[in-house]
């Protein structure tokens, strides 16, 4: 019977030690701060709106977060802006992975990571946004002289607003501190010209509104305007790093739901993308928000058939 007991024992003494051997599963204590200190949240921007949050991540949950994505890491890729698909380019020369949301498989078996569950549930309580809405984690690492030039966070191609339509904000998450340069800048954001920088600043980050990256610090900003239309203000890049490694997390938020995308409800000219297109057209949203809702010269709104206003201006494109 001792040795029963004995084997028992050490069968769930070895499975603790194996569990715990993968990050993520069995997460020790990692500390979880507080988000509901308005003092720590800075408006940087309103063109585009920007805003810092200081210490969004506490240290514990940044290098938890390395430590599962370390191993893992291969060459960032881009969407190219005419068929979608991910290509590599000299404009992001970061390596990077996605964590799978909310989960780890180990053995075959799908086991909830706290530590991220909480992150995502934290960023949808600052940005007032669904977590369905948003993409999987991101983790990129940047190492010296590495960067990712000005771009847009929101699509120019069809194919990827298929699933949740336009990314709508980002909020950008600094996993590591940096010696020099690795800057988020935004070129053409309002009030760059007055924002003072010092020679602690690189080049790359003088030529616009910019962020330096802190340990724990989170950038959230928006790639569209509240009416739906993309704001090219939102225009941002990773300077290049001079000195040091920088790690850093975007989440990205889309419009609709990422995680249950909504199919049409009729042909693409003729489509609601909402649930709720019906109740908002009755209540006048299509003459309130005509732009959301209708669409514009360029672009396909979200509730064209429940406006009501399907077979006009074809040639638009789909809003999100």
């Amino acid at each position: 019977m001792r040795s029963y007991a004995s084997s028992i024992a050490f069968f769930f003494s070895a499975l603790v030690l194996f569990l715990v051997s993968f990050p993520g599963l069995v997460p020790l204590a990692v500390t979880e701060p507080s988000i509901d200190d308005p003092s720590r949240v800075t408006q940087i921007s309103w063109r585009p709106r920007i805003f810092l949050y200081e210490g969004f991540l506490s240290d514990e949950e940044c290098d938890h977060i390395i430590k599962l994505a370390r191993s893992k890491m291969k060459r960032s890729m881009v969407a190219d802006n005419k068929s979608g698909d991910s290509r590599k380019s000299n404009v992001r020369t970061s390596f990077g992975t996605f964590l799978t949301k909310h989960q780890l498989r180990i053995l075959s078996l799908w086991s909830k990571d706290e530590v991220i569950a909480r992150i995502d549930q934290r960023i949808a309580k600052w940005t007032f946004l669904p977590e369905e809405n948003a993409e999987a984690l991101q983790v990129l690492r940047y190492q010296e002289g590495q960067k990712y030039v000005p771009h847009h966070d929101y699509f120019f191609d069809p194919k990827n607003k298929i699933r949740g339509g336009h990314r709508y904000a980002t909020v950008l998450m600094y996993l590591s501190d940096v010696e020099k340069g690795g800057e988020t800048v935004f070129p053409i954001a309002e009030g760059a010209s007055s924002q003072f920088k010092d020679d602690s600043w690189s080049d790359c980050a003088k030529n616009g509104l910019a962020v330096k990256p802190k340990k724990g610090d989170a950038v959230l900003f928006f790639s569209l305007h509240i009416n739906g239309t993309t704001d090219p203000a939102s225009l941002h890049g990773s300077c290049p790093v001079i000195e040091g490694e920088k790690w850093s997390a975007p989440k990205w938020i889309h419009v609709r739901s990422y995680d249950n995308p909504q199919k049409p409800s009729s042909t693409e000219e003729c489509s609601d993308y909402n649930e709720n297109c019906s109740y908002w057209a009755s209540t006048g949203e299509c003459q309130k928000n005509p732009n959301y809702m209708i669409g514009n010269d360029a672009v396909l709104g979200n509730c064209r058939k429940s406006c009501m206003v399907c077979g006009e201006s074809k040639s638009m494109r789909l809003i999100s």
